[in-house]
């Protein structure tokens, strides 16, 4: 996409994702630092939200943090589930962008009534209702969005959560690389996207996202549902060869974030050939597949990643002739506290 492209210019959707490399720059990543040192006191730490605002930021920071065999024990569940928890011993942390989400408010009002005392919450707007339960709340720097998908506001909520984590184990590696990572990610906004593929996508009957389960593929899972209205599903890891290829057909696409190189035979006899559907990768090296190629960038490959799912995905949608700013039926705000 493009920002001096009229069919890209028009959407506010293109603009709040054009605008994520320069929220990536300008990233504070000493903010949370009082934070940090509490919940390394604690030694456990919960991550809640609802839909975009927890599926990308802490599926991806805690498969870092595992990475990197970090001490703290760290967990992820929406916020009824989590009501169902005991965490009097833990550290809960919520993102909500509108601070009104009903499920997070109902878990933050139950832990306040407990006495609970480290609860935190990061939202898009100051004074929100998430934030007036929180013991601490912080406030993205991204600003508004323009469109109902929620786009830079993810990528921010995520860098959040490595740059707290990295302060948690007492380590800064984010600071120095963020110009270099704002690059990559406008890269991987800006690169053309082949015709064929984005044809082949948009005519598909479901869209399959496949990748590791550290939020990207799934996230563009949803993504999809938004920009494209197509049916999607995320299988996790290897799944797509475990079973489900007895539903899936010839109309149907795969897309495959960083392919596992020992599995890619498997996918390839068992859905190009066996089901006749397409895979498209999206990966820093070549693929026997067709394949997108985006930017190495080590361990913060996932952002590199979910800018390259946007790409995609935008392109698809302006096939389908799709207003991108205005679903049917989604919602800014997927469940809204009342009371």
């Amino acid at each position: 996409m493009q920002a001096h492209v009229d069919r890209y210019a028009q959407f506010g959707l293109v603009r709040d994702m054009l605008a994520t490399p320069q929220v990536v720059r300008q990233f504070n990543v000493r903010q949370m630092a009082d934070t940090a040192r509490e919940i390394a006191s604690i030694g456990k730490l919960l991550l809640t939200g609802e839909g975009s605002s927890r599926i990308f930021p802490a599926k991806s920071a805690m498969a870092h943090a595992r990475r990197m065999g970090w001490p703290l024990t760290l967990h992820t569940e929406a916020g009824r589930q989590a009501r169902e928890y005991s965490l009097k011993d833990w550290a809960v942390f919520a993102l909500s962008n509108s601070g009104r989400t009903a499920e997070v408010i109902s878990l933050f009002s139950e832990l306040q009534a407990a006495g609970h005392t480290s609860r935190y919450s990061l939202t898009a707007f100051a004074g929100s209702k998430l934030e007036s339960l929180s013991a601490r709340g912080y406030t993205l720097s991204c600003g508004p969005e323009g469109a109902v998908a929620a786009t830079k506001s993810v990528m921010e909520q995520a860098l959040f959560y490595r740059a707290l984590l990295e302060a948690v184990a007492g380590t800064s590696t984010l600071e120095g690389r963020l110009g270099w990572l704002g690059d990559m990610v406008e890269t991987s906004l800006t690169t053309s996207i082949p015709h064929e593929i984005v044809e082949r996508i948009a005519t598909a009957g479901t869209i399959y996202w496949a990748g590791r389960n550290e939020g990207v593929a799934e996230e563009l899972t949803l993504k999809t549902n938004e920009i494209t209205r197509k049916p999607a599903d995320y299988l996790e890891g290897t799944y797509a060869v475990h079973g489900i290829e007895e539903v899936m057909s010839g109309q149907d696409v795969l897309l495959w974030i960083d392919p596992y190189a020992e599995s890619e035979q498997k996918f390839a006899d068992v859905l190009a050939q066996g089901v006749g559907m397409s895979i498209v990768a999206i990966a820093s090296r070549p693929t026997q597949f067709p394949t997108i190629r985006i930017p190495e960038a080590g361990d913060l490959n996932p952002f590199v990643q979910m800018a390259a799912g946007w790409n995609v995905l935008v392109d698809v949608g302006l096939h389908l002739g799709i207003d991108l700013d205005k679903p049917q039926r989604a919602r800014k705000v997927g469940n809204e506290f009342v009371g």
